[in-house]
């Protein structure tokens, strides 16, 4: 048998295999590290080229797709949880959910229901905390139609009783999970930390309020907010904008009915005393958020904390937490932090992970290193580096279609950043790119301050305290004896459990 390689077939071998060889006859770099890429040069859109004043009352962004025949259609109402009366927690989103579902004056929730599938539409509503929406897409040559449908969905809905019967009952048989799973034990318990048990944000709907609620309470909920003065309009798709404009001014015009302007949204947020909070839960895996007082997106600071934020936690593999408690200790999946700034009052920091119980400890102890080793060491060059392109190479993202545009920027004249700060965008990069290791430093030094810290633990307290042997990290010691037992709550009620 003839061991040798044809001529052909090893020259072949030698061109595919050789990255020095085609190195230098292509002029490819060698190793990935070689490469060298053109500057990205990203011009942001400008918002002003979008925006109009409808003669009806709402602002609206129009952004034109012609690269497929369909036109979305999004409204944002200035409504929320907070104007929700003591006593009828749940109104805000038995309204919003109904709003596209519970039929209108001309069709039953079936009817419009089979209209809407026979025109290949998307009809949703909803009202969260302090925002409202009401939303349509469908192909553009049903334009007109799907104006009228929302018109009617806006000034004329039905409210079906069936459908609210229905709705209640989903909704209790979810509430009567809450205490099921310690995720969502965690997230309600980390909110009446952060904001005070009496904030407006954290009064959750009980089997009571929501049994309370008739169907002349979502009437009423309705008239006084959804009227056009509270809209806020973004469309993108196929249309010409000034046929697009004449069609929005025709769906605001002629209402019905007089709201009412929503006042400032309340802000007397509380934050929880410094301590170590636990929610007995018998788990194999403790939940843990490690939280301090936050701030604004208005704060002269928000860009550095970006930054550090994005180098300590948020920056995924590359940022400290991740590494020490994931890639070098092995003790959870995931981990890190975040620090947003609040439109309305200040949000929180959090730096949060799952672990074993025996490990729980340990792993806070590592997490509260990494941010106090920020206040006290400037971040290498290289560090800042990676996170400030990482933070620059991804912000075209935001404005990657055409329906992102019109979101963000009717989301901006929304919460008022257009009309304070027009060119935020467009500076964005620059603000990003002006941070030094020194910001980054103060700021952690500013903000995460260990005497304000508030640490929730979401799971079985005895395993937890008792620790991992081959650790010394306690919590008792981490919290110096500040341990707060948190009880759970009635899943109906919303009360503390008391045994």
């Amino acid at each position: 048998m003839n061991n040798r390689l044809s001529l052909p077939l090893a020259v072949a071998l030698l061109v595919n295999f050789s990255p020095v060889l085609q190195a230098a006859d292509t002029g490819i770099p060698a190793r990935p590290e070689e490469l060298k890429y053109p500057a990205l040069k990203y011009e942001v859109p400008n918002q002003a080229d979008y925006r109009v004043t409808l003669k009806s009352g709402p602002v609206a962004y129009l952004v034109p797709d012609k690269e497929r025949p369909l036109v979305n259609i999004s409204i944002l109402v200035r409504t929320g949880d907070y104007l929700v009366p003591v006593g009828k927690e749940g109104l805000a989103q038995i309204t919003g959910y109904l709003l596209a579902r519970g039929g209108t004056k001309s069709k039953t929730a079936e009817e419009m229901e089979e209209r809407l599938a026979f025109l290949a539409a998307h009809l949703n509503s909803g009202v969260g905390e302090n925002q409202g929406s009401v939303s349509l897409e469908l192909l553009s040559k049903d334009v007109d139609e799907g104006v009228g449908i929302l018109k009617e969905v806006l000034t004329a809905p039905r409210f079906q009783d069936d459908k609210i019967a229905l709705y209640k009952d989903q909704t209790l048989q979810v509430m009567k999970q809450r205490n099921d799973d310690s995720s969502d034990i965690e997230g309600r318990e980390k909110e009446f930390l952060a904001y005070g048990e009496n904030f407006w944000a954290n009064r959750q709907t009980t089997a009571a309020s929501l049994d309370s609620i008739s169907k002349v309470d979502i009437e009423q909920f309705h008239k006084k907010w959804f009227h056009p003065a509270n809209f806020i309009v973004s469309v993108n798709g196929d249309f010409d904008r000034e046929a697009m404009t004449q069609k929005l001014e025709k769906l605001f015009s002629d209402w019905p009915f007089q709201g009412e302007k929503p006042g400032p949204i309340p802000t007397d947020t509380q934050f929880a005393k410094p301590g170590v909070y636990v929610v007995d839960k018998e788990v194999n895996q403790g939940r843990v958020s490690i939280m301090l007082p936050g701030i604004k997106r208005d704060n002269p600071d928000f860009f550095p904390i970006i930054i550090m934020n994005d180098v300590l936690g948020g920056g995924g593999f590359t940022s400290h937490i991740m590494n020490r408690v994931r890639s070098d200790e092995g003790l959870a999946y995931s981990a890190g932090s975040s620090f947003p700034g609040g439109i309305y009052y200040p949000l929180t920091f959090t730096a949060g992970f799952q672990s074993k119980s025996r490990t729980v400890a340990y792993a806070v102890s590592i997490v509260l290193d990494e941010m106090k080793k920020m206040g006290s060491t400037t971040p290498d060059n290289e560090e800042l580096s990676t996170s400030k392109n990482g933070i620059i190479d991804r912000f075209p993202r935001n404005f990657a279609t055409k329906g992102q545009i019109a979101a963000t920027f009717a989301q901006d004249e929304y919460t008022g950043r257009y009309a304070q700060n027009p060119e935020f965008w467009k500076n964005y990069r620059k603000n990003v790119e002006a941070v030094s290791t020194e910001d980054v430093q103060r700021v952690a030094k500013k903000y995460l301050t260990e005497d304000n810290l508030a640490i929730l633990i979401v799971g079985d307290k005895k395993e937890i305290l008792a620790g991992h042997p081959n650790y010394k990290a306690s919590l008792k010691e981490i919290a110096k004896d500040k341990i707060v037992d948190v009880p759970l709550r009635d899943p109906l009620t919303m009360k503390p459990i008391t045994k």
